[in-house]
């Protein structure tokens, strides 16, 4: 009977969809990733606040010398557990950089680092809304845990960029967010 079965066309139908089915679905949902990490430890800049006042008699204000903090946040989740801080740092040239301070969220396919216009919002009602209005796309996230940095490029007008958000582009869900307060 089964000598039988295997023999007639259907049943090589049947395998075939079976088997293109299950490879598909391995490639486009990547499950492996809820269960293995990307470690990154990229060195980060030492930053000093954004400058004020120095002297309120002189109106001056200070040049720093380094890097300077110019916005940062704290992640809140979406999709996945997420949290670690994110922050935009100028460097002495003028030149941007977005840092994540100590991610830590799930692994995922298509995993992307976007700067948007978007308020961060917690729970599901943040899940979707960062594809809504203005954003840049980084890159690709370097890991699912760590610190990394990602260079802005110049023609990026910060003005109105108001979060962070890790997103899966794959299936156009944030897996976290962070607010990015302006430092003053």
């Amino acid at each position: 009977m089964l000598t039988r079965l295997l023999r007639t066309p259907l049943t090589w139908v049947v395998a075939v969809v079976l088997v293109a089915g299950s490879a598909f679905g391995l490639y486009w949902f990547q499950p492996w990733k809820l269960v293995t990490d990307d470690e990154v430890d990229e060195t980060l800049s030492t930053v000093e606040a954004a400058p004020g006042p120095t002297a309120p008699t002189t109106g001056a204000t200070a040049s720093p010398t380094g890097p300077v903090l110019v916005s940062r946040g704290e992640f809140v989740t979406h999709e996945h557990d997420t949290s670690g801080t994110a922050r935009i740092v100028r460097t002495p040239d003028g030149r941007h950089r977005l840092e994540l301070v100590g991610l830590a969220t799930s692994n995922g396919p298509d995993l992307r680092v976007w700067l948007t216009d978007q308020p961060v919002r917690s729970g599901t009602a943040g899940w979707r809304v960062f594809d809504d209005g203005r954003w840049v796309e980084l890159g690709r996230l370097k890991g699912n845990r760590g610190d990394q940095g990602y260079d802005i490029p110049a023609e990026v007008d910060l003005t109105g960029v108001t979060s962070v958000s890790i997103w899966c582009k794959r299936f156009a869900v944030s897996f976290g967010a962070a607010p990015l307060a302006p430092l003053r």
